[in-house]
């Protein structure tokens, strides 16, 4: 969904709409989206930077981190962010930087792509570490079999004595 900001100047505008499951290609191969993204929100703009706040919801598929097991997650982003012309942007190097400053984008030219701003915000809000339950054993590091189905045969390797001391500490 492209919007043309110059025809928003000096007021609010809502938004609302989808985007497709197949259009959200992260490059990550451990997510598959079962569902479109749901984004609704509103679109401000001021004299030198416009602001767009929403929420981002969908359903995606989620490998476990440790034993790859697919897990069905509910994704709901709540996002604020702000762009700010390529003019207006400060060219200093140096400039120290605030905690709003994390949420500017500079933007070139009147149009921006909300699509892609969805993408974004689903990109920056994805969980690192995603398991399929806490105590997940993971993946057998030498015959690769899944820990929580099956107790394998294989040897652990038995830890240097001389990081035991460090075994106790909580």
């Amino acid at each position: 969904m492209i919007v043309d900001l110059a025809n928003i100047e000096g007021s609010s505008h809502p938004f609302k709409f989808s985007v497709p499951a197949d259009d959200l290609d992260l490059g990550i191969e451990n997510i598959r989206f079962k569902t479109a993204a749901s984004a609704s929100g509103e679109i401000t703009k001021h004299i030198i930077q416009t602001d767009i706040s929403g929420i981002i919801s969908a359903e995606a598929e989620i490998d476990c981190t440790r034993c790859l097991l697919p897990i069905e997650k509910n994704l709901a982003i709540d996002f604020d962010v702000s762009y700010v012309a390529e003019d207006e942007f400060a060219e200093e190097s140096n400039a120290e930087l605030e905690a709003g400053d994390l949420n500017t984008d500079v933007l070139n030219g009147d149009r921006l792509d909300l699509k892609e701003v969805v993408r974004e915000q689903i990109l920056l809000n994805l969980p690192t570490q995603v398991f399929c339950r806490e105590d997940c054993k993971g993946l057998c590091q030498k015959c690769g079999v899944n820990r929580n189905l099956i107790d394998c045969k294989c040897e652990e390797k038995e830890a240097d004595p001389r990081w035991s001391a460090l075994r106790n500490i909580k």
